[in-house]
């Protein structure tokens, strides 16, 4: 069985290297810097969504040319923004289990491809994941289902069950037909009963039950 997840927000908070990176583009600008809030209820469509947002909170201009500029620094300053990022409690020792347990695990993430691989070496993940998609990878994101169906094709197919935190986890979850895990801990912008999905959890802890049961154990 594939058990695939979602990156920011359900694996790791990314949140606070986030919010310095982009407050340090704001800050030039002569803008106010983004709070902690702010960064999380932007996080989840890739880095043009997030800048976007950004850009409009701060009353700046959104002309194509505005947007290309920002969206350039961002990106340059993504990748190297790791130093806060961690792993929620329990990710990594429920990861290494299931691994070692025979189940397939794939990453799918709507965050840059450059700066996935980025995060993947600061917190120095041993070859957890046989397939990974991130943002740049395909020509269209979640909540399209095309990553996602990628990373089951990449890891020969079968039974799938997604694991993600957000609207757009779940979304992407519906339109590839595949069971959903939701994280109630991430970064989701809406109460957890607007958000569909089969099971959910607040801790890592309870995931490897939620797993065992979509296997059919």
């Amino acid at each position: 069985m594939n058990v695939i997840f979602d990156l920011d927000g359900t694996l790791i908070d990314s949140a606070p290297d986030i919010q310095s990176m982009a407050s340090k583009i704001l800050t030039v600008l002569g803008k106010p810097p983004l709070s902690i809030e702010e960064t999380r209820r932007f996080i989840g469509e890739g880095s043009a969504a997030f800048v976007k947002r950004m850009m409009q909170a701060r009353q700046i201009a959104d002309t194509e040319l505005s947007f290309a500029r920002i969206h350039e620094q961002f990106l340059d300053e993504y990748i190297g923004s790791v130093d806060k990022t961690v792993f929620y409690p329990d990710a990594l020792e429920v990861l290494t289990k299931l691994r070692a347990t025979g189940f397939r695990l794939g990453l799918c993430t709507n965050k840059p491809h450059r700066a996935t691989l980025a995060v993947i070496d600061h917190l120095k993940i041993p070859r957890l994941f046989d397939a990974l998609v991130a943002g740049g990878m395909m020509p269209k994101r979640k909540p399209a289902p095309d990553m996602l169906q990628k990373v089951i094709d990449d890891l020969g197919g079968g039974a799938s069950l997604f694991v993600g935190d957000s609207e757009i986890d779940a979304e992407t979850a519906i339109r590839a037909d595949v069971p959903f895990a939701l994280f109630s801990g991430g970064y989701r912008k809406a109460p957890v009963s607007r958000i569909p999905h089969n099971w959910r959890f607040e801790h890592f802890s309870q995931l490897n039950n939620i797993v065992q049961i979509a296997h059919g154990n």
